[in-house]
């Protein structure tokens, strides 16, 4: 079990990790305390660049700080479009309150994302006034950035979003839809992989069915049918339960066409690898996928000059 198992007897992975830039690149926050309705934008670190997160701009950074994929959060609106936007109110960091489901797509274009942001406890707010028409559409983003790869989170347990979803991706060319992979809560992820059964998706469904099995038996390179064209967001506190880990388990993944990343923590606030003291607590020359809030000081670290 151990020799068939060791990364040491495996073939050996070469390449670059792959990077996953959560939401772009935007302001990051301290997780000290942090609760599922916390307001992240009344917590952030003093900013050191202008970006928001979920924006073309942010998007457009991180791409050209050699993202592989960027991760965006959808939520409806009043006028049946999505727009990119996290939080379940519009009340923490815009000037209006209420969900997007209250507006339309063109008055969320009037509303300052930017509003709530503040590093000293409200003494300033560093982007108020300059969020004003900056909540993209999900149209905007598959036509500004036309063969970019996404993953796009689903930010409700609502199965009637996963259906509307899959009405819009389905009016893409299939190779667009190739560059795209969704996730969110089990009940919309099932409804969208009703109607686009060959879109690669995630949940916490689709996890377990992969993970548990694999558990269970990979230690005979076993693989189970629900590890295949998916996507593992895996994390650190539970790698080193998967057999194989981590070169073997990455190339029997890479098999299947299956994507691979890790989040650190315990993947409970998609906490990412933000420094490169997080780093080291990857495995040495690691070439999957990495979890991050900071693309911006990941990637030189992973893909440029430092550390190598």
């Amino acid at each position: 079990m151990f020799f068939n198992n060791s990364s040491l007897l495996t073939k050996e992975r070469k390449g670059e990790p792959f990077l996953l830039a959560h939401r772009g690149l935007g302001q990051t926050f301290t997780m000290k305390g942090i609760e599922w309705d916390t307001c992240t934008a009344e917590r952030i670190y003093e900013p050191e660049h202008p970006y928001l997160e979920n924006t073309l701009s942010s998007m457009e950074a991180a791409f050209a700080a050699k993202a592989d994929l960027v991760e965006l959060d959808i939520k409806p609106t009043k006028d049946d479009q999505f727009a990119v936007f996290h939080d379940g109110t519009l009340d923490c960091r815009t000037n209006v309150k209420g969900s997007t489901k209250d507006y339309t797509m063109a008055e969320l274009k009037k509303v300052d994302i930017g509003y709530g942001y503040t590093a000293d406890n409200g003494k300033t707010f560093p982007f108020r006034g300059k969020g004003v028409g900056l909540m993209p559409s999900l149209d905007e983003v598959i036509t500004q950035f036309p063969d970019k790869p996404f993953l796009i989170h689903i930010k409700s347990a609502d199965p009637n979003e996963g259906t509307m979803l899959a009405q819009f991706l389905s009016k893409l060319p299939e190779k667009r839809q190739d560059q795209l992979t969704v996730y969110g809560d089990d009940q919309p992820i099932e409804a969208l992989k009703e109607q686009l059964p060959d879109l690669r998706v995630m949940s916490m469904a689709t996890l377990k069915s992969c993970l548990l099995p694999y558990i269970g038996t990979g230690w005979t390179g076993y693989m189970p049918s629900a590890c295949e064209n998916t996507q593992l967001h895996i994390p650190e506190k539970y790698v080193s339960f998967l057999w194989g880990w981590p070169n073997k388990f990455l190339n029997r993944m890479d098999k299947v066409n299956t994507r691979v990343i890790v989040v650190a923590g315990d993947g409970g606030w998609s906490e990412g690898f933000d420094s490169a003291d997080d780093l080291k607590r990857l495995p040495s020359n690691f070439t999957g996928g990495i979890w991050t809030n900071r693309i911006d000081r990941i990637a030189p670290i992973v893909k440029g000059n430092e550390g190598k």
